[in-house]
């Protein structure tokens, strides 16, 4: 089976082009993705034919689990076609899981800038999704998707909670965000009761109202040097909270990612992506 290896500002996938839309794609992620045994990746990206767009993507994380929504993915798929010549189009429609995202390509003598749309956030609980206690049919209600507190390990976080076709917690800190004990918080806020499907967890740290520091703890794949649905979810809830204005940068370890938001209508985001090398796999 042939892949590709592409990365986004760090976020690095294996790319599957495939018409094979059955078998145990779970299984393989686990298996390509672990960083020892495989090749080694955030994530599984199969490029897949659509009837709705000009191409479908599916994202499996490490664990197996696949995603909703993939930002940098979907910018490395984007790569991904440039390079193969695979549509002569300066805009794409590529379909998810969380519904059809739109991609442009702006070219340059020296390289192409890639910005694809992330949706429309969503803060109804039912749509993020969060629930009250294990077990609970209780939803949080929407007037508290903002700034929602829970305890972890006897220290109050303050959670601004998002759906970017996936779920995601976000939390405001006025410390530099590499003091941030992420390893150990990140996995406990993933797996809190609350979230029936689990969530993504962002840290940040607000630098000015263009500028954002931050660093993400992945569902399914633990941290990750950036990503592209996290830096929307960022992007969103710092504008909610009337940090930002409504074009900001937000600086992961693996680079920077641009982030754009009306207030009102869908995401866009924009950032590096780069082919790292191809090759065979063979087991």
């Amino acid at each position: 089976m042939d892949f590709t290896k592409l990365q986004g500002a760090g976020n690095d996938f294996i790319l599957v082009e495939t018409g094979k839309t059955g078998g145990d794609w779970a299984a393989v992620a686990k298996a390509m993705c672990d960083r020892h045994y495989g090749i080694g990746a955030d994530g599984l990206l199969l490029l897949l034919p659509s009837a709705k767009a000009d191409f479908r993507m599916r994202m499996f994380n490490p664990d197996g689990g696949e995603a909703e929504s993939c930002g940098n993915g979907l910018r490395c798929l984007a790569k991904y076609i440039i390079d193969e010549k695979l549509s002569p189009q300066s805009q794409l429609k590529i379909e998810t899981m969380a519904g059809i995202r739109a991609v442009r390509f702006n070219k340059t003598r020296k390289s192409v800038e890639i910005q694809t749309s992330m949706g429309v956030p969503k803060f109804d609980a039912g749509d993020i999704p969060v629930a009250i206690g294990p077990g609970s049919r209780k939803l949080v209600d929407i007037k508290s998707m903002l700034g929602y507190t829970v305890v972890i390990d006897g220290k109050e976080l303050q959670l601004n909670l998002v759906s970017m076709g996936n779920p995601h917690a976000v939390c405001f800190c006025p410390q530099p965000v590499a003091r941030f004990l992420l390893s150990q918080i990140g996995p406990k806020v993933e797996h809190l009761a609350i979230f029936p499907r689990r969530t993504n967890f962002e840290v940040v740290n607000i630098i000015n109202r263009g500028q954002i520091d931050a660093r993400v703890w992945e569902r399914g794949a633990g941290e990750t040097l950036a990503c592209g649905s996290g830096a929307g979810a960022i992007a969103v809830a710092a504008q909610k909270n009337g940090y930002v204005d409504n074009k900001v940068a937000i600086a992961l370890p693996g680079g920077v990612l641009k982030v754009e938001w009306d207030g009102v209508g869908e995401v866009f985001l924009s950032g590096p992506a780069e082919k790292v090398f191809t090759g065979v796999w063979e087991k």
